[in-house]
C-alpha cells in the first residue's frame, strides 16, 4: 500500500467503530498466515534447488514472519494495557 487510503475491508471495520488496535490485530494474523505460506514455499525450492538466491528468499520470509510476529504480540500488549487503564478510569 501506498498512499494513505486503507483497503476497503479496513475501512469498513474503522467505519464500524472497531478499536485500531483491534484492526491491526487481524490484520497481522493475515500477513503472518501469508508469510508462512510463503516462508514454506521458499523452503520448499530451497530444498528442491539448493540455490544461493533461493536461501535468500527463504531468510526474507523468515524475517517477514518475525517482524509481524514481534509487532502481532506488542498488539497484545498495548490491547491488555489499555483495558487496564480502562478498568481503574472506570472504577
Amino acid at each position: 500500500m501506498n498512499n494513505m487510503t486503507l483497503a476497503p475491508q479496513l475501512q469498513k471495520l474503522v467505519d464500524l467503530g472497531e478499536s485500531g488496535t483491534d484492526i491491526l490485530h487481524g490484520e497481522l494474523k493475515n500477513l503472518m498466515l501469508d508469510a508462512e505460506r510463503e516462508l514454506t514455499l521458499a523452503q520448499e525450492e530451497e530444498d528442491r534447488t539448493e540455490e544461493a538466491m533461493d536461501s535468500m528468499e527463504r531468510k526474507y520470509w523468515e524475517g517477514m514472519l518475525d517482524a509481524y510476529s514481534g509487532i502481532y504480540q506488542l498488539t497484545y500488549q498495548l490491547a491488555f494495557a489499555i483495558s487496564d487503564r480502562n478498568k481503574l478510569t472506570n472504577s
